[in-house]
């Protein structure tokens, strides 16, 4: 969803500003999201990889098998929305955001692609290493993965709100892609910590939450609430993304997995975050490592490291100093680029 959500501004900018004819694809409950957001414009429903989650860990034989016995069912169908869209439409550029029946499309056709997102940072980037220390073999494999995904790109654009060296050319590093309610959200500082996990297996971590004592507002763990549910200083909130807005633009802090796009936000915000990496995926390491690194926060390996939290919580004024001198002008570097790029498209020079 943090795809969908990154693209869904890119889709804005490109049909409001620059007047761009568009197809869009997308799966599973992206191409829901994407599909309320732009009814105007058809959403190609198409297969696309999914992972499977077990007690904060990605269980890497259960997601292949899952993913191997969908994809022989999706193939079929992606090769159809394919074909049609080759007798009604004529693209001059292909933007693909770690998505590959796109860049597979792209290809086939001898068109420019653009890559937008994230996980490009592990492969075209190099990392210190003594952030990879202990990571060895996992980083090697991401970075394996993602270089396959989307090879001989004409453009990378990475979004990132740590900036490594580049190792690789026709790249550029841009800050987070944001949502207009988050940049239009009302900062400001309270006493609740913003807690976000869906992962299976969290019970661990509501005993630690509930141990801290500290107000936490609730999101994810309690699957279809219809209102708030209280439990000592545990607020289970239904799924609103007003009030998820709202109660993260005002806390103190975050707690989280690693993913790149809630992290991202808190650290536009000013919200120190305490990072719990979902096992096994190392681009959400990668994330906590980085967080950590710059001062923004935590990493943490457990969901159930009562010490860990404690010592985040005490370092929490530390981490909102530091975070007070990132700055970002919204999304204006990176649309910018992008809209040089449409240019350079269209004048056959990209």
């Amino acid at each position: 969803m943090g795809h969908a959500m990154r693209s869904r501004v890119s889709l804005e900018h490109l049909i409001t500003t620059g007047g761009h004819e568009l197809e869009i694809m997308a799966s599973g409950r992206a191409a829901d999201f994407l599909g309320k957001r732009f009814a105007a414009q058809e959403v190609n429903r198409i297969h696309g990889l999914h992972i499977i989650y077990e007690e904060n860990r990605v269980r890497l034989g259960k997601t292949l098998w899952s993913n191997v016995l969908a994809g022989a069912a999706g193939v079929p169908k992606n090769i159809a929305a394919y074909f049609e869209l080759i007798g009604d439409f004529q693209p001059d550029v292909v933007i693909s955001d770690f998505e590959s029946w796109t860049y597979f499309y792209a290809k086939a056709h001898s068109l420019p692609i653009i890559s937008i997102d994230n996980m490009q940072v592990i492969n075209r980037c190099v990392h210190p290493p003594e952030m990879i220390a202990g990571h060895e073999g996992d980083f090697q494999l991401s970075k394996a993965f993602v270089k396959s995904k989307l090879p001989f790109c004409n453009r990378y654009l990475i979004t990132t709100f740590f900036f490594p060296e580049l190792r690789k050319d026709r790249t550029k590093l841009f800050p987070p892609i944001l949502r207009p309610e988050i940049l239009a959200a009302r900062r400001s500082q309270g006493d609740h910590l913003l807690v976000y996990q869906t992962a299976e297996g969290n019970d661990a971590l509501a005993d630690v939450l509930a141990a801290s004592g500290v107000e936490c507002r609730v999101y994810g763990m309690k699957r279809g609430l219809t209102e708030e549910l209280v439990e000592g200083n545990l607020r289970y909130q239904p799924f609103s993304e007003e009030g998820f807005i709202s109660d993260l633009a005002s806390a103190k802090a975050v707690v989280a997995g690693g993913g790149f796009t809630l992290m991202g936000e808190a650290v536009y915000l000013g919200k120190p975050m305490f990072a719990i990496p979902v096992g096994k995926q190392f681009e959400q390491v990668l994330n906590g490592l980085w967080l950590e690194r710059l001062g923004y926060g935590r990493s943490a390996k457990r969901l159930d490291d009562a010490a860990q939290l404690a010592a985040f919580l005490a370092e929490v004024p530390a981490c909102a100093e530091r975070l007070a001198s990132h700055q970002q002008d919204g999304n204006k570097l990176i649309l910018d680029e992008l809209d040089h790029l449409m240019d350079c498209a269209a004048a056959g020079i990209l």
